[in-house]
């Protein structure tokens, strides 16, 4: 059951272009369809920071990561106070039976609603609730934000965080509210992020010494950039699949299973990751060459993959023929 939030007066907030925006604080905007714009937010390190700007405006938050009171708590010490109105969708209550009925407590001196799901419920009952919570704001265009999809993609895969995405923005199209997604950066949840940014208005937080050192890559070795860009996601498999510590490329090939590489375009991929600082060669050889697995730096890895998802596909190098 859902209690209806009255007396609400909320901002309106429209953006009609996708806006990738660096720590640097550069622009790049391409214009995007999407009614309602829809923003990934990556930290590199701890909690991704959704909540700036937002104190101002009512808002619609999705928790999968975090607990409805040290969500509350936290409003303070990240943004400096809490928002005009809330409405929380608690989708991280591990004490809680998925099976249990839902319903939505008021709060009204906190300015406060809250509707407490079982951890690790569908996607559709999240929706769902999300979608009721949202009807409450009909008009008056709240701000939508989701605190961490990063652990439940790389959970739960590329197709159910894909689609969280898209049903989320549509629930939140209904009443033109912009949706913030946060992702906290690893190197599993790298590995999810393009598919999600396809379905996404922009990214914040790429690191800019990885971007600035793919750039390099791209003016240096276009042909490299191209088969790196391409096919990262595939060499991190490999490399993290691999038990040699200095393996030729097509050893670390060997491990992958129904592979879009062969050994040769791997081998180029490799190279690239060695130029970006993932990874290293293994200096004692003559022979083909060899990398140097324990030089693997799978934070370096998920920094960079963040930077390839960034960059969009018209400056992506055309690949030669196989």
């Amino acid at each position: 059951m859902y209690v209806a939030l009255e007396g609400l007066n909320i901002d309106c907030f429209t953006n009609k272009f996708m806006v990738f925006l660096f720590e640097d604080k550069t622009l790049m905007t391409v214009p995007t369809t999407r009614e309602s714009d829809v923003t990934i937010r990556v930290a590199s390190t701890g909690s991704p920071s959704v909540r700036d700007g937002l104190t101002d405006r009512s808002v619609v938050s999705v928790l999968l990561e975090t607990d409805l009171e040290a969500w509350r708590r936290s409003w303070r010490e990240r943004a400096g106070e809490t928002p005009r109105r809330e409405s929380v969708v608690v989708a991280s209550d591990v004490s809680r039976s998925a099976a249990e009925t839902a319903t939505t407590q008021v709060l009204p001196e906190r300015r406060l609603a809250y509707t407490v799901l079982g951890s690790g419920v569908g996607v559709d009952l999240i929706l769902e609730t999300v979608s009721g919570s949202l009807a409450e704001f009909e008009g008056s265009e709240p701000r939508v934000i989701l605190d961490d999809l990063a652990p439940f993609a790389a959970e739960r895969g590329a197709v159910e965080a894909v689609e969280a995405v898209e049903e989320l923005a549509t629930a939140a199209a209904e009443v033109d509210a912009p949706v913030t997604i946060g992702w906290s950066l690893t190197a599993e949840s790298a590995s999810v992020l393009p598919s999600v940014l396809q379905r996404a208005d922009g990214i914040e937080g790429v690191d800019p010494e990885s971007m600035a050192a793919i750039d390099r890559l791209q003016n240096e070795d276009p042909t490299t950039f191209g088969y790196t860009r391409r096919y990262w996601t595939e060499a991190q498999r490999g490399i993290e699949s691999c038990s040699r510590n200095y393996p030729q490329s097509k050893q670390v090939h060997a491990v992958l299973s129904d592979p879009e590489t062969t050994p040769r375009t791997l081998g180029a991929t490799l190279s690239g990751l060695v130029s970006l600082g993932v990874l290293d060669t293994w200096a004692e050889t003559v022979g083909s060459t060899r990398y140097d697995l324990t030089a693997y730096d799978p934070s370096r890895m998920a920094t960079v993959g963040v930077a390839f998802a960034a960059v969009s596909d018209d400056e992506s190098a055309r690949l030669p023929e196989e």
